[in-house]
Order: C-alpha cells, then sequence, then structure tokens
C-alpha cells in the first residue's frame, strides 16, 4: 500500500500520517556529542535514561521487525539498543512538553502503548493511530531503506533523533486538528533539537525567509527563540494551550505569549539579522 502524502499528523484524537525529512547527504557526528550520548558502551546501547523517568505513565513499548534479513534492519540493531534508546527518547519527550503527571495542571495524554514498525518504505518515518485505539496506541513506522542510507558514524545519532521526533507526535496536542500542520512538525523538531539531536545539515538562520510556520527545524528555531525570550516551559504552554479547544490564530498567540505571531516572527527575524 502507497504511503500517505506528506501530511501532518493531528494527535492524539486523529493521527494523520506525517513524513519525517530525509537528511540531505551523509554528515559527520556533531562533536558537541559525545560517543557515549549515542552509542553507550560502543555496541549500540544508549546512556541510561533521563532522571524522574518514574515520575510518568510509561506505555508499553513494541519494536515490530518486518524482515530481520533486511538491510536496513540489521544495520538499526548494530547501531542501537532499542530496548535502552526506546524508553530514554520517551523520557525525553515526556520531560520536554510536561512537568509531571501532578504538577502545574500539565495533562499528559493517556498514551499506553508505542509500537516501533521497521519495514522497507519511502520517506523517513511516521506515526499514526492504530485501529485498535488512535488516541491510546500509536505506531511509529521507520524506513528501514532510509536506515540503510545513513552514513555509518552517525546511525545511532540519526536513528535516535527521528524516533524522539516521532514519538513527540505521540504525546503533543493540535487544537482540535486545526493547529498549523508547521506548528505541530516543528514542536517535534524542537524537541530533537533541546535533546542535543539534531543533524549537523539543520542551519539557523534558512528560516528568515520563510514564515514561521514553515515546519521542522525552520519553527523548531523560532520556537527556541521563544524559549529563550519568554523562559523555560514556554514550549510546553503553546501544547497545553493546543489542548481542549480549537486553535484560532490570534487568540492563541496573543493569549499565551501577549503578541500575535506575524509580531514575534519579526521580533525573531530582526534578532537574526542583528547577529543576536
Amino acid at each position: 500500500m502507497p504511503l500517505p502524502p506528506n501530511t501532518t499528523p493531528a494527535p492524539p484524537s486523529i493521527f494523520v500520517p506525517g513524513m519525517s525529512p530525509a537528511e540531505p547527504k551523509p554528515t559527520p557526528l556533531p562533536t558537541h556529542l559525545k560517543d557515549e550520548d549515542t552509542q553507550g558502551s560502543g555496541n549500540g546501547d544508549a546512556v541510561s535514561s533521563p532522571p524522574n523517568r518514574e515520575e510518568f505513565p510509561q506505555p508499553r513499548l513494541r519494536v515490530h521487525l518486518n524482515d530481520v534479513t533486511d538491510t536496513g534492519t540489521s544495520i538499526l540493531l548494530s547501531s542501537i539498543n532499542p530496548s535502552a534508546v526506546f524508553p530514554n527518547a520517551v523520557s525525553r519527550v515526556q520531560r520536554a512538553l510536561y512537568v509531571s503527571p501532578s504538577t502545574h495542571g500539565w495533562h499528559i495524554p493517556s498514551t499506553r502503548s508505542v509500537t516501533l514498525v521497521v519495514r522497507d518504505m519511502d520517506g523517513v518515518a511516521y506515526t499514526k493511530g492504530t485501529d485498535l485505539d488512535p488516541e491510546q496506541h500509536k505506531e511509529i513506522h521507520l524506513s528501514s531503506r532510509y536506515v540503510a542510507s545513513i552514513v555509518a558514524n552517525r546511525r545511532a545519532h540519526e536513528i535516535w533523533g527521528v524516533l524522539v521526533h516521532e514519538l513527540v507526535h505521540c504525546y503533543q496536542y493540535n487544537g482540535q486538528g486545526h493547529a498549523p500542520g508547521g506548528l505541530i512538525e516543528g514542536i517535534a523538531d524542537w524537541v530533537r533539537l533541546e535533546a542535543g539531536l539534531a543533524p549537523p545539515h539543520w542551519r539557523q538562520g534558512e528560516e528568515a525567509s520563510k514564515n514561521w510556520d514553515a515546519g521542522y527545524q525552520h519553527t523548531a528555531y523560532f520556537l527556541q527563540y521563544l524559549e529563550k525570550r519568554f523562559g523555560e516551559g514556554t514550549v510546553r504552554r503553546l501544547n497545553e494551550g493546543l489542548r481542549g479547544k480549537k486553535y484560532e490564530e490570534k487568540p492563541f498567540w496573543t493569549g499565551i505569549l501577549g503578541k500575535p505571531v506575524e509580531q514575534l516572527w519579526e521580533d525573531y527575524k530582526n534578532e537574526l539579522e542583528n547577529g543576536n
């Protein structure tokens, strides 16, 4: 069955698959991350999970390998240890978007299970709800063909980054399906950026010629600016604002940050132009 078009996922009530963008070309591992941050003991193990993971309800995590003889599948298993990297990525996403289940009224979605499906397909990855229960049970489909294309010294880092991005779609809100796709994808890449898992080809400043909701890393850098300007937890507040009510642009942004998003975007572009 062909993949769905490159549309935006609508978590958590209705999930429409959204494709993660591929890296344009092989790139070396960033020097700001130590090897043990992505490969642990050297056999693909991840580092120990972030602290306070027990504060959040943990979903049941599953891995489904369509073909164990597939080259990309073999590379994935030799690059990371899913039993370590998968729960670590979940913890990173939960802590990025929420404080704790009982603090400040943050309402974390009741995601009960996430299944990583590794299979031969076009694209990179997408996330969807299962037919059984699209709100509580999610599937992340990862292309083994893409995994096989990653340069050897970037495999663990890139797989981990894609997994973090897709897991955000399992835990974020979407303004009852009306939030811009660029904002949804931008939040996912912002979490990846904050986790230190950005690919080397991402460059801040390229988004200045685009709109604020261009999505992916372009919107992620804008969100990073807002997080610094308005304080830690700003993106959490934006995500919480997308819960339980229809997204309407002007009241959404002015209600949370006191200014319309167009003005915030102009402020951000001015910061870029001034070299700040």
